[in-house]
């Protein structure tokens, strides 16, 4: 994503367009008619929603179009393209790139940065300060990347100083209905968190992976890359890449390799089998202590980066990793 700031000049009425696209009218916005002539519907979006394309299809719409009940500071950064429905707030430091789709009484705050052709659903709270007791007020951030999907009611928090100032989302990821992300959390690329997932501060989610509903990640916890959550479970522990863990804290579980979805993103049937045995060796030889363990799968596979992101991902654990593979 990126923002060039075209003039430092405001005047009363108008937005702030990002990239090349210019400066646009409120009273443009709000004309009863669009520029193509085709009439605009006051009681809902202003502009047209494309047959078989979810969301719209961002490259046709070039013209800024704001529902007359949304609420819009003026120092608040809107590319020209951007679509804003009813009774939706956009407040001051708010930054919003092309393409991208607020949805109505979505309240957005804070510094907060979105990118390209997201679709910030109803009711969502974007950038609203931590929930933290220490919080004292200080210009923290919140930074969402391109291509983002947040459905109704969801909750992503600005960052902390303590933990770096920032919330980071990625890009192309599906957050469902009722998520929260909460202050300093950073989400990779490709992430999937189903209905009511939610993430205490400062957790860390890599790339691909899969977090079922009613899921509650404990803070600081990471969850490695392609790693599956099972529903309603509760998570205190890392959970390392690759792997399928259900369960709630002193009762998580290992299931095992997440294959099928390992399967489905390409991974070959050579890779597979070496995780396999890697996971075998780390997670169900109780024999070995977990030293041992590591430096056998390292010697056993040294050319193969899959398993070397394992290996490195259990070396580096603060907390603690999920191991436990029997009921």
């Amino acid at each position: 994503m990126k923002f060039t700031q075209e003039s430092e000049k405001r005047e009363g009425g108008y937005f702030h367009g990002g990239g090349n696209r210019p400066l646009v009218s409120l009273s443009i916005i709000l004309s009863p008619t669009l520029t193509n002539g085709e009439a605009a519907d006051q009681n809902f979006f202003l502009g047209k929603r494309s047959s078989g394309s979810y969301p719209l299809n961002r490259e046709s719409h070039h013209l800024m179009t704001i529902h007359s009940s949304a609420i819009i500071d003026k120092k608040a950064e809107l590319d020209s393209s951007v679509s804003v429905g009813a009774y939706a707030v956009i407040e001051k430091g708010v930054r919003i790139g092309a393409g991208t789709r607020i949805e109505p009484h979505a309240v957005i705050t804070g510094l907060t940065t979105i990118g390209t052709n997201n679709v910030i659903g109803s009711f969502t709270s974007i950038g609203a300060p931590p929930q933290d007791i220490g919080y004292g007020g200080e210009p923290t951030q919140l930074i969402i990347g391109d291509n983002n999907h947040i459905r109704e009611y969801s909750s992503l928090h600005c960052g902390t100083v303590k933990g770096g100032g920032k919330t980071v989302v990625g890009n192309n990821n599906l957050f469902m209905a009722y998520c929260h992300i909460g202050h300093d959390c950073h989400i990779a690329n490709h992430v999937i968190m189903a209905n009511v997932a939610t993430l205490a501060g400062h957790v860390i989610v890599e790339n691909f992976v899969s977090i079922s509903g009613l899921v509650a990640v404990h803070q600081f916890c990471r969850i490695g890359a392609y790693a599956y959550i099972g529903g309603m479970s509760g998570i205190s522990l890392d959970v390392a890449p690759y792997m399928i863990v259900t369960g709630t804290r002193s009762r998580m579980r290992v299931s095992g390799l997440n294959k099928v979805g390992l399967k489905r993103h390409g991974f070959t049937k050579d890779i597979l089998g070496k995780l396999d045995q890697a996971f075998r060796l780390l997670f169900r030889s109780p024999e070995l202590l977990q030293a041992d363990a590591l430096l056998q799968v390292r010697q056993e596979f040294p050319d193969c980066a899959e398993v070397e992101t394992l290996v490195r991902f259990i070396e580096t654990t603060k907390r603690g990793v999920a191991k436990r593979t029997e009921d």
